[in-house]
């Protein structure tokens, strides 16, 4: 059986490491015997064919590439700094050599690195990153200086949910509010003093005060669609600043558009007044007009339907002035009502 002799120069270096040297082929062989070589290299350079490569016997190795020289740049002047800048021994800048071309010196017989589709393709973390939006630019740089958001606690979410569900719930009421006033328009009553009769009015020992007084009250509600109802009515008598007299009324209702009167008997007995008050009272029967002031505390609700109601408190004020007893009767009257 016939041997076949190895021809890859690696396996060949090693199973024949006895056998000399191979000698170069020299490189002033005639062109006419060279033929293409089948695995040649982009570089344009043909490998020669001879009967030896038919059937080799030593490896053949490539001849070293011829590089062209390129002249080293002309010396500018650097003023102050050329003394700086290391010279060689005919003054001029030493030569630099880069890496690579020392490592191609260093071994001129190395074979060449195949190139092909993998130099023109873009580096691995280019070849599968994908174009980012603003957005995700944005959270990329976030997250580089320590930026990112954080997870949000439970007990911030359930204060934000409260408030949300709060500030829900009053906008909710306001606008039921709103509805309802639209609709019902609803207005506060008023309290007045229809007439006013003076019984009796004298000082007893020049200091203590007895009066007999009838006033008709009249309450009104102006609602037409609201119904108000009067649980608490307290009516006080004043001259001056002092408490005179005082006269509880039952509770009533007011209905739509209606007036309610109430007459109320007064009576003052033996009430001791200050002295400036004892004298003005003097004067005032002399031009016979008297002043009093009727006051009046007044809880009120108003029905705007089976369920719509609401409570409030009034607050009626009016001064009178009545001609001298006996028969004394209303000449003036001014009246205000506030909540």
């Amino acid at each position: 059986m016939r041997h076949h002799p190895e021809t890859n120069p690696y396996f060949y270096s090693q199973q024949h490491s006895q056998l000399p040297a191979p000698t170069p082929t020299p490189q002033h062989q005639s062109p006419q015997h060279q033929e293409p070589h089948p695995q040649a290299e982009p570089s344009g350079m043909t490998p020669p064919q001879s009967q030896d490569q038919i059937h080799p016997t030593t490896p053949w190795i490539w001849p070293p590439t011829q590089r062209p020289t390129i002249p080293p740049p002309k010396a500018e002047p650097l003023g102050q700094w050329g003394a700086l800048v290391p010279q060689g021994t005919d003054g001029s800048a030493p030569k630099t050599q880069s890496t690579h071309s020392q490592a191609q010196e260093l071994a001129p017989h190395s074979p060449p690195r195949h190139t092909g589709s993998q130099a023109t393709q873009p580096p691995k973390h280019q070849r599968h990153r994908r174009q980012q939006s603003p957005r995700e630019q944005q959270a990329h740089q976030r997250s580089y200086f320590g930026l990112a958001p954080r997870r949000t606690k439970l007990h911030t979410w359930f204060l934000a949910g409260f408030c949300a569900i709060f500030w829900l719930v009053i906008i909710l009421g306001g606008l039921i509010v709103l509805i309802v006033y639209l609709v019902f328009r609803p207005h506060s009553p008023s309290f007045e003093v229809s007439s006013v009769t003076l019984n009796a009015a004298y000082l007893d020992v020049d200091v203590l005060l007895n009066a007999d007084l009838t006033v008709l009250a009249k309450f009104i509600n102006p609602n037409r669609k609201v119904r108000v109802d009067f649980s608490y009515v307290v009516l006080d008598l004043y001259y001056g600043n002092t408490l005179i007299a005082s006269q509880y009324i039952e509770p009533f209702r007011a209905e739509r558009r209606q007036i309610r009167l109430a007459n109320v008997h007064m009576v003052a007995s033996q009430v001791q007044l200050p002295s400036d008050e004892t004298e003005r009272l003097k004067r005032e029967i002399e031009r016979n007009k008297i002043e009093f002031q009727v006051k009046g505390v007044f809880r009120a609700r108003s029905n705007l339907g089976s369920f719509l109601r609401y409570s409030y408190r009034l607050y009626g004020h009016c001064a009178i002035e009545v001609t001298d007893p006996p028969g004394g009767v209303l000449r003036a009257v001014k009246c205000k009502t506030k909540r």
